[in-house]
């Protein structure tokens, strides 16, 4: 085993992310330190986040320099281990890179070791199982406190968040409304996942206006994975003492140099809002009951899982491409056969 393929970060970003700001490229693998285990990867986690690594820009990680392999959260098997607690055949996961072969340690952002269902598809593992479908129930629950009868409104309500989120909501007993970007996705909120209402934000001139509608009781929770002109407006819709979940800004990854901005601000004071924005891995404790009720559910066959996927490396840039696009519907996966 010595030849390892990574992607690479050929050229930082302007704007939306497209293929040929990555590159594909070979490297050595080093041999095992004690302490240390070694993946092969089989899927791969598109994540928004990582549009913020791309620029030359401070952020909760350092920006990922040009001509190195880009950071991204993987499910692999291993193939070699010097690590007491891992041996072949182990599943495990971790904040890696986009590459064949991964090398993790103790030091290994969120490593764990993944104890996989046969009955469950394995890149669940990486969304619905992964970081995505925990960080919508630590959301909604440690964050979000969210209560039977509350109204959750959440926007990219289709996305790989989002549409857990919308599902972990309905079973909690609250009135759910989705923000999304087109009428297939509206479709796909309330066909497919269950919400109670799904507004297209690109087919109303009043965002507000739409969600007091859909929300005659005013909302208690705002699951916001967007930020922006859609943070602004729903800052008018929500009661008092609502509680938003500040979980992404997608709205600003591609133009961190102008983010866009929000007026409403004051709503906070006047409506006594809490906002708080939150990092999976801050709540530890929070994870292994979060798992065990979603996988519950998942093996019951009551919770939908959507999924948008590629294979290969070589269209990981096209992947992310398509991600950042808003192209996507569901968790955005990249398979190594």
């Amino acid at each position: 085993m010595t030849r390892n393929m990574q992607v690479i970060l050929q050229r930082r970003p302007q704007g939306i992310p497209v293929a040929d700001d990555f590159a594909v490229a070979e490297t050595a693998l080093a041999p095992l330190q004690p302490g240390e285990l070694r993946i092969r990867n089989r899927f791969f986690s598109m994540e928004p986040a990582i549009r913020g690594w791309l620029d030359d820009k401070p952020n909760y990680l350092p920006p990922i320099e040009i001509g190195a392999a880009i950071r991204a959260p993987s499910l692999g098997v291993v193939v070699e281990s010097r690590h007491p607690g891992f041996a072949p055949g182990d599943y495990a996961r971790g904040l890696n890179y986009w590459e064949t072969y991964s090398t993790l340690s103790d030091s290994t952002i969120l490593l764990e070791k993944v104890e996989v269902a046969p009955d469950v598809p394995l890149s669940y593992y990486v969304g619905a199982l992964g970081g995505s479908g925990l960080t919508a129930y630590v959301g909604l629950h440690d964050i979000g406190r969210m209560q039977h009868g509350d109204t959750v409104v959440i926007s990219a309500a289709v996305g790989a968040v989002g549409g857990v989120a919308g599902q972990v909501a309905k079973r909690r007993g609250c009135r759910v409304v989705g923000l999304v970007g087109s009428a297939e996705k509206a479709r796909t909120a309330t066909e497919q996942l269950g919400f109670d209402v799904a507004i297209n934000y690109r087919d109303t001139s009043d965002l507000a206006a739409a969600v007091r509608t859909a929300c005659p009781n005013g909302v208690d929770i705002y699951f916001d994975n967007v930020g922006g002109a859609t943070l602004d407006a729903m800052l008018t819709t929500m009661n008092v003492h609502g509680r938003i979940v500040a979980c992404g800004m997608i709205a600003g990854y591609n133009q961190q140099d102008t983010p866009p901005p929000v007026y409403n601000m004051w709503e906070m004071v006047s409506r006594q809002l809490e906002m708080k924005g939150f990092l999976l891995f801050a709540y530890p404790d929070a994870i292994p009951p979060a798992r065990a009720q979603l996988e519950s559910w998942i093996r019951e066959g009551s919770f939908k899982v959507l999924e948008y996927k590629r294979e290969g490396l070589e269209n990981a840039g096209l992947l992310f491409s398509e991600l950042m696009s808003g192209k996507t519907i569901g968790k955005t996966v990249l398979e190594l056969a």
